[in-house]
């Protein structure tokens, strides 16, 4: 080895490295991770080894983390190591093998029902603002909270009738030598799939269209303004307008799961709804909102059952 460091120097190091290449609110979630979890844990250590990870994930699983989080750790952990040893500040980097307990019970996605739905969406044609226009994009489109607070007018395109998707804002925590501190950052959204054009539903075009008209094309949706909101302050407003009608207290990233929820019910085919959400590949789709119910799995076995017999016949 060339010198012997601490974990916490080397992740000094690893991080000045990473920021030449990756996005601020990428290296922002690494300053996250790094400050309240890796280093008071790891900080002061030359080496790791595999029981000390096995033991740190326990710890944090218990403390009430999910599994992703702790596993997105461990992601920062393990590049971590292999950029001290590939640099030989570290022994050579171990292929962990760590065990995760089994999660029993996948917890439900938050979705309005189709009556909720059509309550909010009524409440908002007869109550209109700016604000409320932008819960109704997000349940017509599936966009983030953050693509909703960076939407411009000149991303609506009526010829096309589009929305074309192209950036996203977000706070992000900054860690400047001693100081911390957050920023407001807009910049393009989540992965290269998240650009996208999404077309505009008949029931929006029809908000959207007189509105265009009359507005500049470098405003924002959500404020009519030059200046937008932060997703922070949208959450809350959404919040309140949730309890005020009566309406489940569900996170605002509910309405992006009942957008494609209401998508697979209306059978429009999995791939579709995968562009559309913009996510990295089907599977992730897949994942998250096929799941057939009781009625579905029946209906099919039945379908198997009658063709069977028929040949028979």
């Amino acid at each position: 080895m060339e010198q012997e460091m601490t974990i916490k120097e080397i992740a000094r190091l690893w991080k000045e490295d990473k920021a030449q290449y990756v996005k601020l609110s990428t290296v922002s979630a690494y300053s996250l991770i790094l400050e309240k979890h890796i280093q008071p844990a790891f900080g002061g250590r030359t080496h790791i080894e595999e029981v000390d990870v096995q033991q740190f994930v326990m710890q944090k699983l218990q403390a009430g983390l999910s599994q992703k989080s702790v596993r997105d750790m461990l992601v920062v952990l393990k590049m971590i190591q292999r950029f001290g040893s590939k640099r030989g500040y570290l022994q050579p980097a171990q292929d962990w093998s760590i065990r995760f307990p089994t999660e029993r019970n996948n917890a439900e996605l938050e979705v309005l029902t189709v009556s909720q739905q059509r309550k909010l969406m009524q409440y908002i044609e007869e109550h209109f603002s700016f604000r409320n226009l932008g819960i109704f994009i997000c349940l017509c489109t599936g966009l983030r909270i953050g693509e909703v607070c960076a939407l411009q007018w000149g991303d609506i395109d009526l010829s096309t009738e589009s929305i074309f998707v192209q950036r996203t804002i977000e706070r992000i925590y900054v860690v400047d030598g001693d100081q911390r501190h957050t920023e407001l950052v807009i910049g393009p959204p989540k992965t290269k799939n998240s650009i996208r054009e999404i077309p505009i539903s008949r029931t929006l075009m029809k908000m959207l269209k007189p509105l265009k008209k009359l507005m500049n094309d470098g405003y924002y949706v959500l404020t009519g303004e030059a200046t937008p909101t932060e997703p922070r302050t949208y959450r809350n407003y959404y919040n309140q307008l949730m309890h005020q009608l009566g309406l489940p207290s569900m996170k605002f990233h509910g309405l992006r799961h009942s957008f494609a929820t209401r998508c697979i019910e209306s059978s429009a085919d999995y791939k579709t709804v995968s562009v559309l959400l913009g996510h990295a590949d089907i599977e992730t789709t897949l994942n998250l909102y096929v799941h057939p119910n009781k009625e579905q799995k029946r209906r099919c076995l039945d379908k198997m059952s009658e063709k069977i017999l028929s040949k028979r016949q």
